[in-house]
């Protein structure tokens, strides 16, 4: 592993409890800064209502740290859409967002288009399949933005259990994402959870930021950050236990070729080869890293769009 992610593991990876509640909201309060949650959705009736229920109860009535959530419905063919807005989310489909663009199926697309009917200055994203869900999940990734200026970009780290056993990482992180960013991108290698779906950033950067449409948008946001802010301005916080619904092998083959593309991209800047692999292990204090010997479209930066930047201006 290099040093700079040694040290950047030292210094930006926390835990969701070195940041207690009350710290959070006095950072958020002497700085006025305003937090959006966003869901983004496709047939998750039987989990975004309890997600949205949590957030609203214990980040919006208990105290005033989420602003507004908001669902972006990328067309449920179900009840999100119904539950989501009974649970108190203000609910937007995607296809009404800057209609003059035809939307185009992706997660990575509905992302882009958050932007543009959110007001946050920071931006939190959490996967809508989620179940026995935290709070955590929200003050622990949000909580470093408050109170740090000099941090951009937070991504959660977390155990995600598969068929009953323990495990820190996800299929595609192990066998595609992660050989790619220490043999590409090594100063990403540090990351737990590179492609989780729960990270908050501040507006300022994401809207200069390109948007993969699909499954690459969280590989393709941590090495463009990583180019536009640099290392020091990105963390990560260990918020526990991950629970959601698995997909099956050939949809994993799918998102891993997306992944693939989207690196193949963005290696076109110039990149490092690394014949090394650093994964982690939960310890007694936290994740370790191990270090072992190694034998698609996209959205342009939510800035150049008219409809954006004229809705700053207004």
């Amino acid at each position: 592993m290099l040093e700079e992610v040694e040290r950047w593991l030292s210094t930006r990876s926390w835990s969701v409890n070195d940041r207690p509640l009350h710290k959070i909201l006095a950072a958020k309060r002497a700085r006025g800064q305003s937090v959006s949650v966003v869901l983004p959705a496709l047939n998750e009736e039987e989990t975004v209502g309890d997600i949205v229920a949590v957030i609203r109860h214990d980040l919006m009535q208990q105290v005033p740290l989420v602003d507004e959530i908001v669902v972006v419905d990328s067309g449920s063919t179900d009840r999100t859409s119904a539950v989501a807005a009974a649970a108190g989310a203000r609910v937007v489909h995607r296809d009404a967002i800057l209609p003059r663009i035809p939307a185009v199926p992706g997660k990575g697309e509905v992302l882009w288009r958050s932007l543009l009917v959110t007001g946050g200055d920071i931006v939190c994203f959490v996967d809508a399949d989620l179940r026995e869900f935290s709070s955590d999940f929200v003050t622990g990734i949000v909580g470093p933005l408050l109170t740090d200026p000099d941090v951009d970009l937070v991504k959660a780290m977390y155990d995600r259990p598969l068929g009953g056993a323990s495990g820190q990482g996800g299929r595609v992180t192990e066998l595609m994402a992660r050989p790619l960013l220490n043999m590409h991108w090594p100063q990403l290698a540090g990351f737990v959870q590179p492609l989780g779906g729960e990270y908050a950033a501040r507006r300022s950067l994401l809207e200069q930021l390109p948007f993969p449409v699909g499954y690459g948008v969280e590989l393709g946001m941590l090495v463009d950050s990583l180019h536009l802010v640099g290392l020091d301005a990105l963390a990560q916080v260990d918020v526990g236990v991950r629970k959601h619904r698995h997909q099956d092998g050939q949809a994993l083959g799918r998102m891993a070729a997306a992944i693939y593309r989207t690196a193949q991209l963005r290696m076109a800047r110039g990149h490092l080869i690394r014949p090394s692999l650093t994964q982690f292990e939960r310890g007694r204090d936290g994740f370790e890293p191990r270090t072992y010997s190694v034998d698609t479209e996209e959205r342009p930066p939510m800035a150049e769009i008219a409809e954006y930047t004229s809705r700053k201006v207004a």
